[in-house]
């Protein structure tokens, strides 16, 4: 057994080995815990700071789901110029590239003796694999709902039918059916437009029965579109050979041939269909109808649930307003202008329940459900409608209902009715108002109208008023106009709705006028779209959006879908993401040319910003050198000007013992003129010889180093080095020759200092004393000589080597001046050059923040607003045959200018370019905070809330 004892797991990790290997504590580091108990705030800031992280700091809205969709570019050029075009021509354009796929796959499927199978949309293979994507629509919540459709088989329309038929007798109201899918209003408004001919033939475009091949047009998003499906269909029971327990109780007994007895009696006509079907046995168009509509929204659940309004628009490219019954000012009106007028100008719906959330029924009146208006009269007296439920049963059991005591033979014959459960059934004007809560009644535009339409997307505030971004457009004709706002229709990509969901309201100013002119009136149960219907003049007109957006919070946002089903349903997802992305393509932003050359103004702007924040800085800092130098150069000033003065005491004081020596020379001289006697002479010679030698020996040393003038001049000029400033190249040649010029007085000085001697025999007085004379003065010359600097050049005098000192410290002081005498300014090229360094050189890496300790984001900062709606304005209005080729309406996106330079410059610029109101973003008429936003006296604030004053 070891004697070792090991360490416990828990403490070798604080344990470590020093230079001796022994075991020692280690240290261990630790973290101090930063407080982040917040300050204290005032209950204004804290408010602040939530609403600051309640709303995103990145707006935005994902416009492509599908990566790297080129179609998207292509979609987006069609949407970006709003231009007048004939109602009918969107749709014979989409008719006719219906036919022509059509006749595509015919010509392909015959080739290949095939018949046609839709690969975007088989019915067959997604029931068999049990994908479901023709079905179900892509989930976007946290807990996947139940499946609520259960078809068993699917077979092809000549499997189904004995004899099938598109149209037995035409498109009518009594065949509609409705099925296991709950689009009872997409039924309710085929009843409506089966009142009126051609409307439902108009969307079955093209077709070949034999192939298997249909085509249908639907109106989207302010245009017509094309839809292709091949005959196959859902049905309720399963295959013969596919069945367990039906195929057990059908065996139960004995039959002949069972599987063609189950086959008609379980997969055979109208009656087995899963869906829609006709009343009919063998006819197929409405099943066929509802197939391709579901195709085109994605699959049948995206069509469950809606209103008859929105489906009649989708079949006749008609704008639907909501009416209330509650809302109704003249009813006599209402019947008169308007439910008379049914399947004429207008198509009419009408639904129950409206604030109802369960199923029942009152007096055979169903809670929650949409009939089509098929008929109104007036006679003798009794005003009268035809009401159509799209179930195909379950009528009125009021007055005029079936069997009521109301209806008489006479009556029978009026109003060509019978008795029966199909559905249809009478019901008087008042009755009908007290039943029905809501109408969708519908507009149908006719060749002589025109449509202008622009789509734009826009970022939607938390707070509820008229946004900066608009629509604006100009009328050049008086006559009646229809001015619909839309936004995307959600129910084609189903489950990429996104959080959000937006209520749509605007207000049209005419511009010159002070408040405006009509608003949208809101939808409780609509909000696909918003509209109203006037007459207007010619003019310049703004239309201003209010957008509500809620959000639910049970929804996922897009980009957690996409992830959820990128794995599992790719087909799925690409049909549906492909749809998105086409319908958000109408919304992008094109740059308009007033914002292009408003983003040149601002870059340019910029640009010379930089530039003069640049020159700013580059002439702050000579500024700042200038002022050093300026400074030095004072105090330099300061010290020449001492040592200046020092010096010329030096000379004052020099001038003084040189005058006092000049003083004892003259004297000295003056003396010698006297005659002297023989004895002095004799000692003024025994005084002057001794002295003689050792003056010689200087006067050779002298000679030796003047014989060297190399060794001189390098000695001088390495303490001028030492002490003045280098010469400049114009000034060595000047120095120079002054240099040479000045060496010969010394040379000659020299010589003349120098004794020369005398015969050795030569005794005569008068030589000897002259001589004699000649060596003092020399003397004296010698000795005030060597006093001199030896910074000073030769032995000149010593008054012009001052002056020439004092002339080099003026020229000094004056080149000082002027290098520091003004700063100069920076050129254009200069900058270019900086800026072309700074441009090349990489950026600098940013500063670290300071380290701040984390505070926990709260859930509104988390997943802060961040609503994005994508909207588009249309412009219906009357031509007459002499305009239906000119530009009526001119429609354009009036955004905030996000390159002006200040607020003023802003407003200054939409009053010129866009002329809006002056005060359009005044609140509305009946909002509470109405009057405290009114000016001037008591008749300016009624013509202001009358439309009547004009911008100031």
């Amino acid at each position: 057994m070891s004697d070792v004892c090991s360490t416990p797991p828990s403490e070798s990790g604080y344990l470590g080995q020093d230079a001796g290997d022994r075991t020692v504590m280690a240290v261990v580091p630790v973290t101090a815990r930063i407080s982040t108990k917040k300050k204290k705030q005032t209950p204004q800031e804290a408010i602040d700071e939530f609403w600051d992280k309640f709303t995103t700091k990145t707006p935005g809205k994902a416009t492509t789901v599908i990566p790297h969709n080129e179609y998207v570019e292509k979609a987006a050029k069609r949407s970006a110029k709003a231009v007048g075009t004939n109602t009918q021509t969107s749709y014979e354009e989409a008719a006719a590239v219906c036919r022509a796929k059509v006749a595509k796959i015919v010509k392909e499927c015959r080739r290949v003796n095939q018949k046609y199978r839709d690969p975007h949309f088989d019915l067959e293979i997604d029931l068999k694999w049990g994908s479901r994507d023709t079905l179900e629509s892509l989930c976007n919540t946290k807990e996947k709902p139940d499946s609520l459709f259960q078809p068993k088989s699917v077979k092809r329309v000549v499997d189904i039918f004995d004899e099938p038929k598109f149209y037995i007798e035409g498109p009518t109201a009594n065949d509609v059916r409705q099925g296991r899918d709950g689009d009872c209003w997409l039924l309710a408004a085929l009843c409506t437009l089966s009142n009126k001919p051609s409307l439902i033939e108009k969307v079955c475009v093209a077709r070949d029965e034999q192939v298997g091949v249909y085509g249908f047009v639907f109106h989207r998003d302010g245009e017509w579109i094309s839809e292709i499906i091949d005959d196959k269909l859902f049905l309720t029971k399963p295959d013969f050979d596919e069945s367990f327990l039906e195929r057990i109780l059908w065996e139960d007994r004995e039959r002949i041939n069972s599987e063609e007895q189950y086959r008609k009696a379980y997969q055979s006509g109208s009656g087995a269909l899963y869906f829609a079907q006709c009343e009919h046995e063998n006819e197929t168009w409405l099943p066929l109808l509802e197939k391709a509509y579901a195709k085109a929204h994605g699959d049948y659940a995206s069509i469950e649930g809606g209103f008859t309004g929105e489906g009649i628009e989708d079949l006749t490219g008609g704008v639907t307003s909501e009416l209330y019954t509650t809302d109704i000012l003249d009813k006599e009106y209402f019947w008169k202008e308007e439910l008379m007028k049914v399947n004429d100008e207008f198509l009419f719906g009408c639904s129950t329940g409206m604030w109802g959330s369960y199923w029942g029924e009152r007096k055979g009146i169903y809670e929650l459900h949409a009939y089509s208006i098929m008929k109104a009269v007036d006679i003798d007296g009794q005003r009268l409608v035809l009401l159509k439920n799209p179930w195909g049963k379950g009528e009125w059991t009021g007055p005029w209902s079936d069997g009521s005591k109301e209806w008489t033979a006479e009556w029978l014959i009026k109003l060509n009715h019978r008795f029966g459960d199909d559905g249809n059934f009478w019901i008087s004007y008042d009755d009908l108002l007290r039943k029905y809560q809501a109408f969708d009644r519908t507009r149908l535009f006719g060749p002589e109208w025109k449509v202008t339409s622009l789509w734009t997307t826009l970022s939607v505030p938390w707070t509820l008023d008229y946004h900066d971004t608009y629509f604006a457009f100009s009328l050049a004709k008086t006559g009646p106009v229809v001015i619909v706002l839309s936004q995307l229709d959600e129910r084609y990509y189903r489950g990429l709705e996104g959080q959000y969901r937006f209520e749509l309201n605007f207000r049209l100013h005419k511009n010159g006028q002070e408040d405006y002119v009509v608003r949208s009136i809101s939808s409780i149960r609509l909000n696909r779209s918003v509209n109203v219907e006037l007459e207007l003049e010619e003019g310049e007109y703004t239309v201003l959006l209010k957008i509500d957006a809620t959000r639910n919070m049970d929804k996922l946002p897009i980009e957690d879908v996409v992830r959820d089903h990128a794995r599992d349903r790719r087909d799925k997802l690409v049909a549906v993401g492909m749809s998105y992305d086409l319908a958000h393509s109408k919304g992008k932003i094109i740059e308009s040319p007033e914002e292009k050359k408003a983003r040149k103004e601002a870059e340019q702007r910029k640009k010379d910003k930089e530039r003069e924040e640049l020159k700013k800085k580059l002439m702050e800092d000579r500024q700042r050198d200038h002022y050093y130098r300026v400074k030095a150069h004072k105090k330099n000033q300061e010290k020449k000007a001492k040592a200046k003065a020092k010096a010329q005491a030096k000379k004052a004081k020099r001038a003084e013992k040189l005058k006092a020596k000049k003083a004892d020379k003259q004297e000295e001289v003056s003396s010698k003129d006297q005659p002297l006697e023989p004895g002095d002479k004799h000692d003024q010679v025994l005084l002057s010889s001794p002295t003689t030698a050792p003056e010689e020996s200087k006067k050779d040393q002298g000679s030796e180093s003047s014989a060297d003038p190399k060794a001189e001049t390098s000695s001088t000029e390495a303490k001028k080095s030492s002490t003045d400033p280098a010469p400049t190249p114009e000034e060595q040649p000047a120095k120079t020759l002054e240099g040479s010029q000045e060496a010969k007085p010394v040379e000659a000085s020299a010589s003349e200092g120098e004794i020369k001697p005398t015969a050795e025999g030569s005794s005569d007085s008068n030589v000897t004393s002259s001589n004699a004379v000649k060596v003092v003065e020399s003397k004296i010359i010698s000795s005030d000589s060597t006093k001199q600097p030896e910074a000073e050049t030769g032995n000149e005098p010593e008054e012009k080597q001052a002056n020439e000192t004092e002339e080099e410290e003026e020229e000094d002081v004056s080149s000082d001046e002027s290098d520091v005498s003004s700063v100069s300014e920076i050129s254009e090229q200069e900058l270019d050059l900086i800026l072309k360094q700074q441009a090349s050189d990489p950026p600098p890496p940013p500063p670290l923040a300071p380290v701040e300790p984390e505070e926990e984001e709260d859930e509104f900062e988390k997943d802060p607003w961040n609503a994005v709606a994508t909207v588009g304005l249309r412009v219906y209005y009357k031509v007459s045959d002499e305009d239906k080729d000119k530009e009526i309406v001119k429609l354009r996106v009036v955004r905030p200018n996000r390159y002006a330079k200040d607020k003023k410059e802003k407003d200054e610029d939409e009053d010129k370019n866009q002329k809006e109101p002056k005060t359009s973003k005044s609140l509305d008429v009946d909002d509470s905070s109405k009057d405290a936003t009114l000016e001037g006296s008591e008749e300016q604030r009624k013509k202001s809330i009358m439309s009547l004053m004009p911008r100031a």
